[in-house]
C-alpha cells in the first residue's frame, strides 16, 4: 500500500480523536444541563455519573451506523482514492465547525453536521468525477432523500419538544407548586416510578438496543409485550422509590435526576459515537479493502467501494479508546462548561446577567404573548386564576441555594426528553438529541415562568440565536465540506498539508478567543457585582443619612415643643400672680 494512504489513515485517526474532544464539549449539554442547573449534587458527582454512562455507552455501542458509510451516498460509485479524499474533507470540516460552535457557546447537532458534511463532500467529489469523465448524473451518486428526511425531522422535533415540555411542566408545577415538599410526600413515589420507567425505556431502546449487552431476543420480546413490560417496570420503580422515600428518607428527586443524567450520557455515547469516529472507521475499512485488493494482485486506482455498504463490527478497542477520550474531555475541556452554561442561563429561574441582547423580533414576541395572556386572564374565572397564581408563587427559601431551577423542573426536563427521544427512535423518526433536550428545557422554563417581563426579550433572543445556528449548521457544513473536498481533489498533498495547518491555526485561535470571552464574561460579572455592591453601599448610606435627619428633625420638634410649653406655663403663672395682686 502506498505510504500516502497510510498517512491519510493516521490523519483521520488524529482528527477523530480531536473530533471526540470538540464533539463531547458540544454534546455534553444534552446530559449535564439538568443536573448542573439544579445543582442536584457536587460537580464531581455529576461528572462521575455521566462518565459511567459515557463509558458503558461507548463499550456497548452499536459501533458503525450505516449513515457514515452508505447512508448519504452510494459508495459503489466512488473509487478508493476518491472516498479517502471525501472522508478527509468531512473530518477537517467537522473539527473546525464544532469548535466554532463551542467557542461561541452554542449547542448544535453533531449528527446534522456530520450528515451534511458527508453530503457536501460527496457532491463535490461526484461533480469532479462527472467533469473528468463527462458521464453520469449527480443523483447517481447521492441519496438525496436522506437530507430531506433529516430536515423534516429537525422541524418536527423542535416544535414538538418545545410544546410537550411546556405542557408537562405547566401541569407538573400546578400539581406540586414551588413548595413541593408537602405534596411530594403523597405522590412522589408515583412520580418517581413514572420518571424512572421512562428513563429505563429510553436507556434500553435508545442506548442499548443495538448493543451486545442485551440480546436481540430480549429486545424483541419486550417490544412485543411493551405495555406489560412498562407496567411491571412502573410497579417496581414506584415500590422502590417509596422504600427509599419513607424508610431511608432519601430525596428521590435527586435519584431521578442522576439516573436520567446517566441514561442520557449512555445514549449519547452509544449512538452519537459514530459522529466522531464513524468517518475514521469507514476510512479504515476502505484502507483494509484496498490492502486486500493489492494483496490479491489488483490495483486501487479504479477500485470501487461497494463493500462499504456491507455491515461491519467495530473492534472494541476503538470503542474503549473513544470512551476514555470522551470522559477526559468531559472533565477537562472548559468549552463543555461554556456550552452547558448557555442553556442553563437561558432556562434559569430569576434574574441575572443576560448573555444576549434585545432584538425587534424578541420584543414583538413578548408583546404578543403579553396581549394573549391578558385575553386568557379575562376569560378565566377569578377562583381559577388565584389558584394557579398560588401554585406558581416562587418559594421564599430555595431547596438548593443558588440553583438555576429546582429539582422538579430538572426531573421534568430529563423525563420528557427521554420519552420523546424513545418514542421517536421506536417510530424510526430522525431526531436530534441536542434539539430535543434543548427545546424541552426552553419549553419548561417558559411554562415555569422563568422568563419574566424584564428578562423574556433576552431569553427569546438567545433561543432564536441557537435555533438559527441549528439551521445554519446544515448549510455551513454542506458548503465548507464541499469547498474542502474540491481543494483536496485538485490540490492533492499540497492541499492536505495546507488544510491541516489551517486546522491547527484555527484551533489555537479559537482557544485564545474562548479564553478572552471567558475573561470578558468574568469581568462583566465582577463589574455588575461591584456595581450592585456600590449601589447597596450608597443606598445604605442614604438611608442612614435620612434616618439621622429624621432623628434630628424629631429632636428639634420635641425641644421646641418643650420650650414652648415651658414659656406658656411661665406666662400663665405670671398672669395669675398679677391677677391675685
Amino acid at each position: 500500500m502506498d505510504t500516502f494512504y497510510i498517512v491519510i489513515v493516521l490523519i483521520l485517526l488524529s482528527l477523530a480523536a480531536l473530533d471526540l474532544v470538540v464533539g463531547v464539549a458540544n454534546d455534553a449539554v444534552n446530559f449535564l444541563n439538568s443536573s448542573i442547573g439544579s445543582k442536584v449534587a457536587p460537580l464531581w458527582v455529576i461528572l462521575t455519573v455521566a462518565s459511567v454512562g459515557v463509558l458503558l455507552g461507548s463499550l456497548f455501542s452499536s459501533g458503525m451506523m450505516e449513515i457514515a458509510r452508505s447512508g448519504v451516498f452510494y459508495p459503489g460509485k466512488f473509487t478508493f482514492p476518491d472516498i479517502m479524499m471525501l472522508f478527509l474533507a468531512v473530518m477537517i470540516t467537522d473539527v473546525i465547525l464544532l469548535d466554532v460552535f463551542n467557542t461561541l457557546g452554542l449547542p448544535t447537532s453533531t449528527t446534522v453536521s456530520m450528515v451534511f458534511e458527508l453530503l457536501g463532500a460527496a457532491v463535490a467529489v461526484a461533480m469532479v468525477n462527472i467533469w473528468k469523465t463527462d458521464t453520469g448524473f449527480l443523483m447517481d451518486y447521492i441519496n438525496s432523500g436522506k437530507a430531506l428526511t433529516i430536515i423534516s425531522g429537525i422541524l418536527i422535533s423542535v416544535v414538538i419538544a418545545f410544546g410537550v415540555g411546556s405542557i408537562i411542566m405547566y401541569f407538573s408545577r400546578i400539581l406540586f407548586s414551588f413548595n413541593y415538599k408537602r405534596s411530594f410526600k403523597y405522590v412522589g413515589a408515583i412520580w418517581g416510578g413514572i420518571a424512572l420507567t421512562a428513563i429505563s425505556y429510553f436507556a434500553l431502546f435508545k442506548g442499548l438496543k443495538n448493543s451486545t449487552l442485551i440480546s436481540k431476543e430480549t429486545i424483541h420480546f419486550i417490544q412485543e409485550n411493551l405495555w406489560v413490560a412498562m407496567l411491571y417496570a412502573w410497579i417496581f420503580w414506584t415500590a422502590f422509590m417509596a422504600l427509599l422515600q419513607f424508610v431511608f428518607k432519601v430525596n428521590i428527586l435527586k435519584i431521578i435526576i442522576l439516573a436520567g443524567t446517566a441514561a442520557l450520557a449512555l445514549a449519547f455515547a452509544g449512538n452519537d459515537l459514530v459522529n466522531f469516529i464513524g468517518v475514521f472507521m469507514a476510512g479504515f475499512s476502505s484502507f483494509q479493502i484496498a490492502s486486500d485488493t493489492i494483496a490479491s494482485g489488483g490495483t486501487i486506482e479504479n477500485l470501487t467501494m461497494d463493500k462499504l455498504a456491507q455491515p461491519v463490527n467495530v473492534d472494541w478497542r476503538f470503542l474503549a479508546g473513544a470512551g476514555v477520550i470522551m470522559v477526559l474531555a468531559l472533565w477537562f475541556n472548559r468549552k463543555a462548561r461554556t456550552v452547558t452554561q448557555t442553556e442553563v442561563n437561558l432556562a434559569r429561574q430569576g434574574e441575572g446577567i443576560e448573555r444576549f441582547s434585545s432584538t425587534p423580533a424578541s420584543r414583538s414576541l413578548v408583546r404578543n404573548a403579553l396581549n394573549i395572556g391578558k385575553i386568557v386572564k379575562k376569560i378565566t374565572p377569578n377562583s381559577v386564576s388565584n389558584f394557579i397564581e398560588n401554585r406558581f408563587t416562587p418559594a421564599i427559601e430555595a431547596d438548593i441555594p443558588d440553583a438555576s431551577f429546582d429539582l422538579i423542573r430538572a426531573s421534568v426536563n430529563l423525563t420528557v426528553s427521554a420519552i420523546l427521544i424513545s418514542v421517536g427512535t421506536s417510530l424510526k423518526l430522525p431526531l436530534s438529541t441536542t434539539y430535543v433536550t434543548f427545546m424541552v428545557a426552553m419549553g419548561s422554563s417558559l411554562a415555569d415562568r422563568a422568563w419574566g417581563r424584564e428578562s423574556a426579550v433576552y431569553r427569546i433572543t438567545g433561543v432564536l440565536t441557537v435555533i438559527t445556528g441549528w439551521f445554519m449548521t446544515a448549510l455551513i457544513a454542506f458548503t465548507i465540506a464541499a469547498i474542502v473536498a474540491f481543494a483536496l481533489m485538485y490540490g492533492g498533498i499540497y492541499a492536505i498539508v495546507g488544510l491541516l495547518l489551517l486546522v491547527v491555526v484555527l484551533f489555537v485561535q479559537f482557544m485564545i478567543i474562548h479564553k478572552k470571552r471567558e475573561k470578558a464574561v468574568d469581568a462583566s460579572e465582577d463589574a455588575q457585582l461591584n456595581s450592585e455592591h456600590d449601589i447597596v453601599i450608597k443606598c445604605t448610606q442614604q438611608i442612614e443619612d435620612s434616618v439621622q435627619k429624621i432623628i434630628e428633625i424629631y429632636q428639634g420638634i420635641l425641644v421646641r415643643g418643650i420650650k414652648r410649653k415651658g414659656k406658656q406655663k411661665t406666662h400663665a403663672v405670671t398672669y395669675k400672680m398679677q391677677k391675685n395682686k
